[in-house]
């Protein structure tokens, strides 16, 4: 599974540019899947037919990152950061644009820069130069990347939420038998509002959707959480934007014992996921979420535990499977 992630991590695809993404993702899926569209959002639908009930399972395939919004006279590049990006990571590492080109993310702020505080330098020495590699509205990531650390433990970006695209794809090789009517679904814009979400809900009309994303940790300081890297993915009861359905969440901890996989309950004061856009489109639907527990969110070096990974597998074919 390492080397999916790789390719998945590894392909650009910030926030409305999920193209190159969306291709990588089409090329794993077309082999297992029924049949395999696209929406006008962008969203990419592989289903594996069923008579049974509709259950939906959504990983988000865009990242947060930059478009270039002006070139300056020397050669540097204005940006607007797309989501919820930490400048103070960001800045003084290096980013890499949808096209190819390399550079690094800068600024002159002596503290915590804005946004209009930062730059792009791909080396260019003025705005002729840059234009031969970058133009206005091309968009930037940070450069991406996947490294092991000590035992089953990872680090890179971005694991959110290429880790949840790769759960998908390897529970859509997993299912062997069952009458559930099952879509796979990798939204785009998450990141900017969970955008994707809603319409492509409203069109698949499950009677159950569970989203896979990271979740924060307690493991760097503090004690809000309960929730750790290495024990188990979680089982969300709520966010900043959704209350789980209870029904679904003790059906989800009952499957998870009976698999006897290690899980977490996941109670998130801040931040949200599609989650939220998936419960609430057309008629609604009974909606959750499984997570990966994931430290240093939104910087270059999140950390993922593949134990968890793993885990997250196992629970959501069984809930393809049995749910």
């Amino acid at each position: 599974m390492i080397n999916l992630l790789k390719r998945l991590m590894l392909t650009h695809g910030v926030s409305g540019r999920e193209n190159l993404i969306r291709e990588a993702i089409r090329k794993e899926v077309e082999p297992y899947a029924d049949e395999v569209t696209i929406d006008a959002m962008g969203n990419l639908i592989a289903h594996k037919k069923g008579s049974g009930k509709r259950v939906m399972f959504g990983a988000h395939m865009d990242e947060i990152g930059y478009f270039a919004t002006h070139i300056r006279s020397n050669g540097l590049i204005s940006v607007a950061p797309i989501g919820g990006i930490n400048l103070i990571s960001g800045a003084f590492t290096g980013v890499v644009s949808e096209n190819g080109a390399v550079g690094v993310l800068g600024t002159v702020a002596k503290g915590a820069p804005d946004a209009d505080e930062v730059f792009i330098d791909i080396g260019a020495t003025d705005k002729r130069q840059a234009e031969k590699r970058v133009k206005v509205g091309d968009s930037f990531v940070h450069t991406p990347s996947i490294t092991h650390l000590m035992g089953t433990r990872y680090v890179g970006r971005p694991f959110d939420d290429r880790v949840g695209c790769a759960i998908l794809i390897e529970v859509l090789k997993n299912v062997k038998s069952t009458e559930n009517d099952l879509y796979f679904v990798f939204t785009v814009q998450e990141e900017v509002g969970c955008r994707g979400a809603r319409p492509v809900t409203y069109s698949v009309e499950p009677d159950i959707a569970i989203a896979l994303d990271v979740t924060r940790t307690d493991d760097k300081g503090g004690d809000t959480l309960n929730v750790s890297i290495g024990k188990g993915p979680t089982i969300k009861i709520k966010d900043a934007s959704v209350i789980c359905s209870h029904e679904l969440v003790l059906k989800m901890r009952e499957l998870a014992r009976e698999g006897k996989i290690k899980y977490q309950d996941e109670m998130l004061s801040r931040g949200g996921t599609d989650t939220s856009s998936m419960q609430i489109a057309k008629r609604g639907c009974r909606a959750g979420a499984i997570s990966i527990p994931c430290g240093y969110i939104h910087t270059g070096i999140e950390m993922i535990d593949m134990k968890d990974v793993r885990g997250a597998v196992r629970l959501a074919t069984l809930i393809a499977e049995r749910i």
